[in-house]
């Protein structure tokens, strides 16, 4: 039986972690440990000027800390040896350059940087969809071909990020492998007034539409009904540059 890690950005009482819980703890050995509270739009940020604390919950393990901090207490502090780590279901897509912020896919990211596979599951849309998603990461990890059962399918310097739409599961089209597509925003920075009428900021805003309708990316992948299934790595090298900078500099 396979050894999992479960970890989150929603906390450690999220319905998303529960739903992930459900979809594998059947068919696995599990360990949960998550924030004590929302850490969403983290990335990879770890804490290193204040101590972290962690406290036995019901469901496992609650640190006050982020969501990489989560996977290096459990590998380095609690030294579990997990085979798998599994980020998520996170309420909300992680979609295009907003893998760049989520919390979700750093806590995935960190596994792989400590030895472990690792994957990141998001559910596009509304929590009342989570049973979908935990049928969903069900399927996909232990149904043929399968992630767990065939771990060489997920790279070993990289993480698989998978997000489903928020559909019924007889309305979810098939799945797609793909790349990151533009994730645009309108209104990100929003300016509003206290009751004392001083003025402050609130970062949100609404995504804008892909600018494509192709189907190998991701973005538009969900929005028309499919899984999507997108393999990410490590390396932000801007290989394709480094002979002219060479030729200019050494």
């Amino acid at each position: 039986m396979k050894k999992l890690l479960l970890v989150n950005d929603d906390g450690v009482f999220a319905p998303g972690l529960a739903a992930l819980a459900k979809s594998v703890e059947d068919r696995s050995e599990v360990t949960i440990i998550a924030p004590h509270q929302e850490r969403s739009g983290m990335s990879q940020a770890i804490t290193v000027n204040a101590p972290l604390r962690l406290t036995t919950v019901e469901s496992g393990y609650m640190l006050d800390g982020t969501p990489a901090d989560c996977v290096k207490m459990a590998l380095l502090g609690l030294k579990l040896k997990p085979d798998f780590i599994l980020s998520g279901i996170n309420l909300g897509a992680n979609l295009g350059w907003d893998v760049l912020y989520s919390g979700t896919v750093a806590a995935a990211f960190e596994g792989v940087l400590q030895g472990v596979p690792s994957i990141a599951f998001s559910l596009c849309g509304s929590a009342e969809f989570f049973d979908t998603a935990s049928v969903v990461v069900q399927k996909l990890l232990f149904e043929e071909p399968g992630l767990l059962i065939r771990s060489g399918l997920l790279p070993a310097e990289g993480v698989l990020n998978i997000n489903i739409p928020a559909l019924p599961l007889n309305e979810i089209k098939g799945l797609r492998v793909t790349r990151l597509g533009v994730r645009n925003y309108h209104g990100v920075m929003q300016r509003r007034e206290d009751p004392r009428g001083n003025d402050y900021y609130w970062m949100g805003g609404e995504p804008l539409p892909a600018d494509s309708e192709e189907l190998d990316i991701d973005l538009v992948a969900v929005e028309q009904g499919y899984i999507s299934i997108t393999p990410l790595k490590f390396d932000p090298t801007f290989h394709e540059i480094i002979p002219e900078l060479k030729a200019q500099f050494e």
